[in-house]
């Protein structure tokens, strides 16, 4: 165990309410000033200045400075990837059969406040989340591209044909050293995007096919008008297969 990473240090930076209300508010890729922070944060300006001096010298921000201005942002990708699968660990771990005595007792996790870029479509590991994502796998599910039993989801015969036509092969998905398909839990949407291999085949097609692209230093994708379109689409193809 004596190579074992320590986390500890960061797991305090991000337990404080205030501190981890204001890592999610820079979950974009934008920098914000000390008192934008601090009134997302509920906070006066010298307190949240405390609060991300802190997490500047923990090293999960980064400081610019423009002017007299003082800007922050994530210090890495790494960190939004790490904040995203702490909040997708939130909902995957939440009691989904909670017994009626103690339905009025149990605390349930509440949505945190997110910026809206995030909602729509964003990285989330190697993989697309977000609104997009989540309806895509429900239309692929409904239409009997994939069948998902318990928590493990299995690509089908009619699935891994139609993919094929689209440049997804399954049998280069099986050699991957990560799951060919799961169910990534999305925190935004309370209900999974596709992960695994064909999850992150996915979205490199769209954004080799330019229908997203992503901005420097953000999590969040761009859904450019052609992709509105051709995604849209993409999803409607495999809901007319499940009506035909």
């Amino acid at each position: 165990m004596e190579h074992a990473p320590c986390i500890s240090q960061i797991a305090t930076l991000l337990a404080d309410p205030k501190r981890s209300a204001m890592m999610w508010a820079l979950m974009d890729g934008a920098a914000r000033q000390t008192e934008e922070l601090a009134l997302l944060a509920r906070l006066s300006p010298s307190s949240a200045s405390a609060h991300l001096g802190r997490l500047s010298a923990g090293g999960l921000l980064k400081v610019e400075t423009r002017g007299r201005k003082r800007f922050f942002r994530l210090a890495a990708p790494e960190v939004g990837a790490a904040i995203e699968a702490l909040a997708s660990a939130t909902i995957a771990s939440t009691p989904r059969d909670i017994p009626e005595i103690f339905k009025r007792t149990t605390p349930v996790p509440k949505r945190q406040a997110a910026p809206s870029s995030l909602l729509r479509a964003r990285l989330c590991d190697d993989h697309l989340g977000g609104t997009l994502a989540a309806d895509l796998y429900q239309r692929l599910l409904e239409a009997g591209w994939i069948e998902q039993f318990d928590h493990r989801v299995s690509i089908t015969h009619k699935g891994a044909t139609e993919l094929a036509s689209r440049g997804v092969f399954v049998q280069a998905l099986a050699n991957s050293t990560s799951r060919a398909a799961c169910a990534c839990p999305d925190w935004s949407e309370r209900r999974p995007h596709m992960g695994g291999s064909l999850g992150a085949a996915l979205l490199q097609l769209f954004m080799q096919s330019g229908w997203l692209s992503l901005p420097n230093d953000s999590r969040a994708l761009h859904v450019t008008a052609l992709g509105q379109r051709e995604i849209h689409r993409f999803a409607k193809e495999a809901e007319l297969e499940m009506a035909l």
